[in-house]
């Protein structure tokens, strides 16, 4: 017996009409702020992605060779002419197989009208057979060099994902099931959800990714008890409670990224790495930056450095009586961390850190992923020129180039949900967190992106200097761990593996399943993923992966038994002194 039809609901057309009106009434001054900001184009970069010269030689590839052109062409008709037959086929009541169908994990079209329906069975099929079409051609294309057949793949992708016929309402069924079964009220609900979100960005489209009422720092975020025992302009320092009544010897000190606030490592009780420290019994210690404006334009990465987790390190030693501490750094974090290890060996003090873990952390920027792209020399004089007048960079910038990183998740996704379905989206902390970003000084950002991105520098013994210092990740011989996760977007581990071969010290290199983020957030008690460990560290990336051994769950165990034998003994729990406020401190909180 087949399905029963969805219910369908009349529209009332005056109470329609109503919304649409103070729709538009509140739509109004919103274009007016756009055309405003950016309604001359005479000043603004006709080329923002810097992909015209790879575009002309992609253009002049195919003309230098006709006959490919030709086959591909020819191939691509050959594959419609097998979709249309099988299409047919379909409609005569022939049971057919799909010519093609989506890679996994692709959550567009898990619909069943997309498998079930002849009809939106066939756009989807046609929209896959074009996407795939694009990119085989710059695949195959000759004499592209390799950075501009990334630069291509990438922003095809980015093309085809914008034009899926899920982000169209007249060609996703389930928005037309949706607006069927509550009268076209979802559309117009739709239109307030796009409205506030303009109004949210003051006429730029801010798209929400969660409910952010349902979260508040030092709420239900970032909970764990503890005190801020010093803070100066860049930072605060955050010591935690104890849970035991022993602890380790040896304290522990984050060094978080400063383009996101670090609660990312003590979100909610069941999924904050900071408490389950604190639980297996270590001195816990973070970093919290501030959060950059005007007035920190000429701050640089050397601040950073000394006035951050220099004098935070030493910080840690006075409170704790100890003489030295591990050291864990977060992404540009560790970036940091790397540097300041090579400055103490050149400078004296490297004695002063046990060890150093890197999460998703990139020494050697050859290989940095997609981020490389937007990381260009033209890209990079025209954010300075931002910053120039500014005195830092935007958080919204920053936020722009990782929602693109992964449109389809973080913009595509939502503008379905939000925009076409009518719906609010669901309650999710590490977005929360993922919108509460933080801006980035002038002075820094650009030391940081031509330094890192553009010259690759710290890669080279000697060539990148901070503070004066020539930087060489060779002399540095703490003992280190590495952590980096199959799937980062932003820190790819094929990137982060080659830190193994710059560091003079022993180094351990794990991998864990998932990405930047939920990688490195996976709790034990949760069960999910694997990791992968190998007691050697050849030249290659590949090469460790051959030869590495899968294990079940979070990594965080593996991580605590590393970290435990170099700790010293058990001592007396210690409490953090009242200090200046309660965790998480008022920086994270602004």
């Amino acid at each position: 017996m087949p399905p029963a039809p969805p219910e369908m609901k009349q529209p009332d057309m005056t109470a329609l009409a109503t919304s649409m009106q103070g729709v538009f009434e509140r739509a109004v001054p919103l274009a007016n702020k756009f055309l405003e900001k950016y309604g001359s184009i005479g000043d603004q970069p006709l080329d923002p992605f810097n992909i015209r010269g790879a575009l002309t030689d992609y253009a002049l590839s195919l003309l230098r060779d006709p006959a490919r052109a030709m086959a591909l062409q020819m191939d691509f008709w050959r594959d419609w002419t097998d979709l249309w037959q099988a299409s047919v086929l379909r409609a005569l009541g022939e049971n057919t197989h799909p010519v093609i169908t989506p890679k996994k994990g692709d959550r567009r079209f898990r619909a069943p009208e997309w498998q079930e329906n002849a009809v939106f069975d066939f756009i989807k099929q046609s929209y896959l057979l074009t996407a795939q079409w694009m990119q085989k051609g710059i695949a195959e294309a000759k004499d592209l060099t390799p950075a501009d057949r990334h630069k291509l793949h990438f922003h095809a992708d980015l093309f085809a994902s914008a034009l899926s016929p899920s982000n169209f309402a007249l060609t996703n069924p389930e928005v037309l099931k949706e607006a069927a079964r509550t009268g076209g009220e979802s559309l117009v609900r739709g239109m307030e959800n796009l409205i506030q979100d303009l109004e949210r960005g003051d006429g730029e489209l801010k798209i929400s990714l969660t409910d952010y009422k349902a979260f508040k720092p030092g709420d239900n975020l970032a909970i764990t008890p503890g005190r801020v025992v010093f803070e100066n302009a860049m930072m605060q320092l955050v010591q935690y409670a104890p849970e035991t009544k022993e602890v380790h010897a040896t304290p522990i000190l984050f060094v978080p990224p400063w383009i996101n606030k670090f609660y990312i490592l003590d979100m909610r009780e069941d999924n904050s790495l900071v408490k389950w420290l604190v639980s297996q019994g270590y001195t816990v210690f973070m970093i919290s930056w501030a959060n950059p404006d005007a007035s920190m334009a000429d701050i640089g990465f050397e601040d950073y450095m000394q006035t951050g987790i220099l004098t935070a390190l030493d910080e840690v030693l006075k409170i704790t009586g100890q003489e030295t501490a591990h050291t864990v750094g977060y992404c540009i974090g560790g970036t940091l961390l790397g540097i300041t290890l090579a400055y103490l060996a050149a400078k004296g003090g490297a004695d002063k850190v046990s060890s150093a873990t890197f999460f998703t952390t990139l020494l050697d920027f050859a290989e940095a992923g997609d981020l490389k792209l937007f990381t260009e020399e033209p890209q990079i004089a025209a954010l300075e020129a931002e910053m120039a007048e500014k005195g830092f960079l935007d958080a919204r910038n920053l936020q722009k180039t990782f929602s693109l990183l992964r449109s389809n998740d973080l913009i595509w996704s939502f503008v379905v949900n939000n925009y076409l379905m009518g719906k609010d989206p669901f309650p999710f902390d590490l977005l929360y967190w993922n919108d509460d970003s933080t801006n980035m000084p002038a002075k820094m950002h650009s030391f940081y992106l031509r330094g890192m991105y553009l010259e690759n520098n710290l890669a080279t013994p000697g060539k990148l200097k901070v503070a004066g210092v020539p930087i060489d990740l060779g002399k540095v011989k703490t003992p280190a761990y590495f952590i980096s996760t199959r799937e980062d977007h932003i820190a790819p581990w094929v990137g982060t593996y080659a830190g193994t071969q710059l560091l003079g010290g022993p180094v351990t290199f794990t991998l864990a399943g998932s990405g930047h983020i939920a990688g490195i957030v996976n709790p034990p008690a949760r069960g999910k993923y694997a990791y992968w460990i190998n007691s050697k560290n050849p030249p290659t990336p590949e090469a460790w992966d051959e030869g590495a051994s899968e294990n079940a769950g979070s990594w965080w165990p593996h991580w605590d038994a590393w970290l435990s034998q170099r700790s010293g003994g058990m001592i007396p729990a210690r409490k953090p002194a009242k200090g200046i406020e309660a965790a998480p401190g008022r920086y994270v909180l602004g």
